[in-house]
């Protein structure tokens, strides 16, 4: 298995690649399994975040609005006392704005947010979620893997997402026909010390259809 970090992102199949925001809106297209936005974290931040203690890190799951992901980031930030200063304020900045991004590509009314330290080889096979669309960005540490097997069992060559930019990936829910054989992990880091800060967007049903 070959491991390609930071380059050639686009080269797995069915995969896209674009500098901006709007090019996550590729996952609709018929040809896309997920839609990679490769982008620089602010200067700065990797340092700031990297020296934060796991315990300072936000931690949550909430189903929400995305119009209400602000207030609830701001209060997961301070139960664990995330520090002041421009890094948090782009922190919960970014993924209040990725909320609103996944939701208006999916035509969603609410979401789930899911905001999680990792430090353990979670989700390490290769596999599909069982959602229609997912948004994963890893704001510390290594991020998403991911890779093509058309005949079976594990990608051969395996690439991995550039911390800090959102991939919009595919899930089994998504009626795609034929299925492009596009994988994803989390990368394998039990051991290494090393502590991820991860972001997951779902879709879910409307919870006031069932008022």
């Amino acid at each position: 298995m070959t491991l390609v970090r930071d380059r050639a992102l686009s080269a797995a199949r069915g995969v896209t690649v674009a500098q901006g925001r709007g090019g996550l809106e590729a996952i609709g297209a018929e040809s896309c399994a997920a839609a990679i936005w490769q982008r620089d974290l602010p200067p700065g931040f990797a340092d700031w975040i990297g020296a934060l203690a796991p315990k300072e890190l936000p931690s949550g799951r909430v189903i929400l609005r995305p119009g209400d992901a602000a207030a609830v980031l701001t209060e997961l930030s301070d139960a664990v006392g995330l520090p002041d200063g421009p890094e948090r304020a782009f922190l919960l900045t970014d993924i209040a704005a990725l909320c609103e991004t996944f939701a208006g590509i999916m035509k969603a009314r609410w979401i789930r947010l899911r905001l999680q330290p990792v430090s353990t080889n979670s989700c390490r096979k290769f596999h599909r979620d069982a959602v229609t669309a997912r948004l994963v960005c890893t704001y510390r540490g290594t991020g998403t893997q991911y890779g093509t097997a058309l005949g079976g069992g594990d990608p051969q060559r395996v690439f991995t997402v550039p911390t800090g930019a959102p991939i919009m990936l595919r899930g089994t829910l998504w009626q795609e026909m034929p299925h492009s054989g596009l994988l994803h992990r989390s990368p394998p880091i039990e051991g290494s010390g090393e502590t991820r800060l991860l972001c997951v967007i779902d879709p879910v049903d409307d919870p006031e259809d069932d008022l």
